[in-house]
This record gives structure tokens, sequence and C-alpha cells, in this order.
């Protein structure tokens, strides 16, 4: 699914698409409001994130003009002023949902999830990784096409370590993908699932290595891929 974004700040164009790619994403990025606005009109994207602070022209005069044209892309807009008025204009002028800088990657994800579904678009739900399948939609997984016996927390834990399966993943994000009102969720707990979910999966080769000091590794052994 292709995402367009607009940023001219370079680090955090970056990193929001290595972060955004790591999702499933493929992301085109432009640094100028001009261009920004000639290319959400002649092209087609599943959505957007657009800053405010863009050269040329600004990116709320983009946002109007792209409406004019393109009333149903959604539309997430980014932006340094955070006061009520900013966030009305912003939003008067046709963005989905607006968020503010400096901000967390994992809500501006959850931002992002929230105005696809609303689009009745959703990045692909299916990962892989060798013989290991992960089908987001229908909370189950496979190896080999063998059905694996997974609780809701060794998903959550498999569904992080697939997403960035070139990454070490650490146990705080492990743990935040439990999600927020739960208990269990210490560096303590984080172990016990990985380990669960590490028994599971030795039988078809796949392994979640143990990084010391920095966290877990999701590889498929003996060198498939």
């Amino acid at each position: 699914m292709r995402l367009f974004l607009a940023e001219d700040d370079e680090i955090l164009a970056d990193a929001l698409k290595a972060g955004l790619s790591r999702k499933g994403f493929e992301v085109e990025h432009c640094a100028d409001g001009a261009e920004a606005e000639r290319l959400l009109i002649n092209r087609d994207y599943a959505a957007a994130i657009l800053d405010i602070g863009l050269p040329n022209v600004d990116g709320l005069t983009v946002l109007r003009r792209v409406r004019m044209l393109k009333p149903t892309v959604p539309i997430l807009l980014l932006t340094a002023l955070d006061g009520l008025d900013n966030r009305v204009a912003g939003l008067d002028a046709g963005a989905d949902d607006y968020l503010t800088k400096p901000f967390e990657f994992i809500e501006l994800e959850a931002r992002l999830r929230a105005i696809l579904r609303r689009s009745h678009l959703l990045p692909p739900s299916a990962q892989q990784l060798g013989p290991l399948k992960l089908d987001r939609t229908a909370q189950r997984a496979w190896c080999d096409n063998v059905p694996l016996d997974l609780s809701a927390r060794e998903l959550a834990v498999l569904d992080v370590l697939i997403s960035q399966r070139d990454r070490v993943v650490t146990k705080e994000q492990i743990a935040s993908e439990f999600g927020s009102g739960n208990t269990e969720v210490g560096a303590n707990a984080v172990e016990v699932y990985v380990h669960r979910l590490r028994k599971k999966l030795e039988p078809y080769k796949v392994g979640i290595r143990t990084v010391r000091g920095l966290g877990y590794l999701l590889e498929v052994e003996h060198g498939e891929s």
C-alpha cells in the first residue's frame, strides 16, 4: 500500500519512512509544498501525511487545493503548532486527523490505521518470514502451513517481531503491543511470552535470538529466507 509523505525535516522524514516501511507500507516522500500538491493531485495514494510547515506552498494551502479535486483521500496533518485554533483550521481545511510534534511513532501509526479504516483501506494483514506466516486480521499464524496454537499475548509478540524482522526489538516495544491498562507488562512477563513463543517456533527452524542488553531478533535458521 502506497503512502505519501510531505515533510521538510530530513531527520524526521527518514525516521517516518523507515518506520512505515517496516509496517508494510511503500512511502513516497517530498519536502516541498508545490511538489506535494502536484503529486497528490496527479497520483493515487492510500493516504497522505502532510506537514503544515512546508516551503514554497504551506501544508494547509496544499490540503485545501487537493481537497477540491480529491475529496476522499485520507490525510493526516503534522505540525508544531498545537493551539486550538491551529487544530480547528487544519480540520476545517479538510484533514482527517491532526498530530502535533513531537509525537511517538506508535501514535502516528494508530492514527494512520484509524483514517485508513474509515476509508475502508487497510494495509496488508499478512506477514511472512520463511515458513512462518501471520495474518493479523484473522489473528492466526502458521508454520509450514501448520496452524500454531498461540495466545493473544504470543500473537502480539509475534506481530511486533515479524513486523521488524530485520531489527532488534526491545522488551519495551513488545510490552507496548500488549496495550494500555494491562498490569502484566514488565520485563519478566515479556520474557515469559517470548519463551513460550520461541518453543512453539523451534520445530519449524524459526528462532527468536536474544541480543544481550538490547532485545530480541526473529530469524530463520540455516540461512533460509
